[in-house]
């Protein structure tokens, strides 16, 4: 009996070692750092990707204010996060925090995505990547003359992705004469692309030759969607492409417009699912698939 006893001993002991070492219970995590996060949508399509591509991934959205930003890498880093975003306020700020930095974050000064490369912490930049990405499904940008809206943190990750994609001349419409002027000038002074700036004053009217128009301003994000661009929509021509940042609602009146003169047009879905895709690769090293992510947002009806 107590041999019987043993050997059942063995057996459990056997098999619960034999249940352990065939199921990994340690998840690898990526995820956000923003203030506020309540709103930010990724999450959704990127734990969709994971599930349709068989990851046993996680990714964990999370409410950092800033105060407490330099506790929250050092916490990533400690418990060996594979990476994470970084949202509003937090593009600059992270910065001083990481080992180093990719060559557009470099130039735009700001990071949304880190990435882990051995026991380093890298900031790359995929707001514009992603638009870029989005973009090239339907333009080469190479050659291409950009008009483009706004001089804030979009429009800047924007420029410069367009810029070293090849864009021949990029100009900035902008309120305020700095910002634009500044964004102007750092595409000058870093990229091949010639940039100038334009004052936006009064209804603005696309030069003829424009090939591809961009809205990279927040006007006509929800809840304010009847805004839209101060903008001549008699100039857009069917041979332009025009493209909006704004992801909710996808379809903004700049776009309805712009199809109504027959441009082909680029929404921000496809921008937030660029952005995710170049993100997975980053961590993975995995080519997610675009339209699962796509789906996972058009289901939340944003």
């Amino acid at each position: 009996m107590k041999r019987r006893a043993g050997c059942h001993s063995l057996r459990v002991t056997l098999s619960h070692r034999s249940f352990a070492m065939s199921h990994n219970f340690l998840q690898p995590l990526t995820g956000s750092f923003a203030m506020p996060a309540a709103e930010n949508p990724t999450v959704a399509m990127v734990e969709a990707a994971y599930r349709h591509h068989g990851l046993d991934w996680r990714y964990i959205n999370c409410e950092v204010a800033p105060e407490a930003l330099g506790d929250a890498v050092r916490g990533a880093r400690a418990m060996g996060w594979r990476g994470f975003n970084c949202s509003i306020p937090h593009k600059v700020a992270v910065i001083e925090h990481l080992d180093g930095l990719g060559e557009s974050a470099q130039i735009i000064g700001a990071v949304n995505t880190i990435v882990r490369r051995g026991d380093e912490l890298i900031g790359e930049n995929t707001d514009g990547k992603g638009f870029v990405k989005a973009l090239s499904d339907v333009v080469d940008p190479t050659g291409k003359t950009v008009v483009l809206f706004g001089a804030g943190g979009a429009a800047r990750a924007v420029g410069v992705e367009l810029a070293l994609a090849g864009a021949a001349r990029i100009s900035v419409v902008n309120r305020g004469r700095a910002r634009g002027e500044e964004v102007a000038g750092l595409l000058n002074a870093r990229t091949r692309a010639e940039a100038d700036y334009i004052a936006w004053e009064g209804t603005f009217k696309v030069p003829v030759g424009t090939d591809i128009v961009i809205n990279a301003t927040s006007i006509g994000l929800f809840p304010k969607v009847e805004e839209t661009l101060d903008l001549d929509t008699d100039t857009l021509m069917p041979t332009m492409v025009v493209a909006d940042g704004i992801h909710n609602p996808p379809l903004t009146r700049l776009l309805k417009a712009a199809q109504a003169r027959g441009c082909r047009t680029v929404d921000g879905l496809g921008m937030l699912v660029g952005q995710g895709v170049i993100g997975i690769k980053y961590w993975t090293g995995i080519d997610a698939d675009p339209a699962v992510m796509r789906q996972a947002l058009l289901d939340l009806k944003l």
